[in-house]
């Protein structure tokens, strides 16, 4: 029994030193491994040989597409307004030993370097801008990034941008704004029909003075006429005057008669004499 000891010593460092030297590295990840404290090489996915308490696998790294949720922040444009933006960010890491040595935390830092040059981009920018440029900030965003990560052995695929409201503050201001603006457009309208309307009041009492100016010369003109025919046939005869007259007389008083405001009428117990009275005649 002794002897079995040695043996299962043995055999136990032995599948130690075997689970140790071998390594087996998934697909979608490589393994950065380390030979004495310092850099030896990258372990790709599948069955790897490294030496047993001399190397060490010290980082795994997925070689998959990374999501960075950046979050919201408050931006200030170029016209002293304040907006909240948030953006999401596609990386991949093209090589592990820069992005485990070349930075502390590669995430926490392209998180921090994405939300300053947001607010770099829309300072730059007027409120409107702004808000309806979402393509033009994430093209530029993408430019002034991939840059600086690519030192990190990290390149960026896109990055969106997800929300670009302006704050409540803002928000409420430019609601009152668009109100008033509202209304000012509605008296604009309001007075311009009001005037238009005006316009074509004034227009047709005009023409209708106008015609009844030409109607008035042209009823002048035909008394005109009319009483010169007159005068031409009757000459020095009263008889067709005097009827003539009598006529009118007679219908001005039936229109006399239905006034409401007709009390009492008095007809001439002689009309003739009447007549000739206005006519100037005595005889």
């Amino acid at each position: 029994m002794e002897g079995l000891v040695p043996v299962v010593v043995f055999l136990v460092l032995v599948l130690v030193t075997i689970a140790k030297g071998v390594r087996l590295v998934p697909q979608g990840s490589k393994w950065v491994v380390q030979r004495l404290g310092k850099y030896h090489g990258t372990l790709n996915p599948g069955l790897n040989i490294i030496i047993p308490y001399v190397d060490d696998v010290s980082y795994k790294v997925t070689t998959k597409d990374i999501v960075l949720d950046i979050p919201s922040q408050e931006v200030i444009t170029r016209d002293n307004a304040v907006i909240i933006a948030n953006a999401v960010a596609y990386i991949n890491i093209i090589s592990p030993e820069k992005a485990v040595y070349g930075v502390e935390d590669y995430r926490l830092a392209i998180q921090n370097l994405v939300q300053t040059s947001l607010r770099a981009i829309v300072g730059e920018m007027a409120l409107d801008d702004a808000l309806s440029s979402r393509d033009q900030i994430k093209a530029k965003l993408k430019a002034a990034i991939s840059d600086d990560i690519s030192d990190w052995g990290i390149t960026m695929k896109t990055v969106e941008i997800q929300d670009i409201n302006p704050s409540m503050t803002m928000q409420k201001a430019m609601e009152e704004q668009a109100a008033a603006e509202r209304g000012r457009r509605a008296t604009v309208t309001r007075a311009e029909g009001e005037k238009a309307a005006a316009i074509l009041e004034a227009d047709g009492r005009l023409e209708a003075s106008r015609r009844d100016a030409q109607a008035q010369v042209v009823l002048a003109e035909a008394s005109q006429t009319a009483i010169s025919k007159v005068t031409a046939a009757i000459q020095q005869n009263e008889l067709p005057v005097m009827y003539l007259l009598g006529e009118r007389y007679i219908e001005a008083i039936k229109d006399m008669s239905k006034s409401e405001n007709g009390k009492l009428v008095v007809i001439p117990a002689d009309i003739p004499a009447s007549i000739r009275g206005l006519m100037g005649n005595t005889k």
